[in-house]
């Protein structure tokens, strides 16, 4: 498995509950996510990621195992990187979403908020690294 990151000293047990709260609760609004439209999947798996670190051994290994979420955590947690493929979906999904925003939504700083802050993120998404094997 290519850099793993080394395991994590066990976090106390009167917190433990919060992080496996937070780590499932996460997954499952990523996995809502795939389905609803504008709804992220990524940033959501990947705090359940982190949670589940803290929290719950047993789901951070499933993610980092999972046949398609695992390859992202695994780039995250070791480079900060996100792959070309995962900049374009991300960028053509906010694309989608600030057009229906500029087409629905009546109030002027609303829509030119949100599209601001889609901006932001989608220019800070394309300064991450690539993944070592996409360079």
């Amino acid at each position: 498995m290519p850099d793993t990151p080394p395991p994590r000293q066990p976090r106390p047990p009167r917190l433990r509950w919060a992080w496996w709260l937070l780590a499932y609760v996460s997954l499952g609004v990523g996995i809502v996510g795939i389905f609803v439209p504008g709804l992220p999947t990524t940033v959501f798996v990947l705090i359940s990621a982190w949670a589940a670190s803290h929290g719950s051994e047993r789901l951070h290994r499933w993610l980092l195992d999972h046949p398609r979420f695992g390859p992202a955590i695994r780039d995250w947690q070791a480079h900060g990187a996100v792959s070309r493929k995962g900049k374009w979906m991300a960028s053509l999904t906010m694309l989608a979403c600030a057009l229906i925003t500029l087409w629905c939504v009546p109030l002027a700083w609303v829509k030119w908020t949100s599209i601001s802050i889609m901006a932001c993120v989608c220019l800070w998404l394309w300064l991450r690294p690539l993944p070592p094997g996409e360079r």
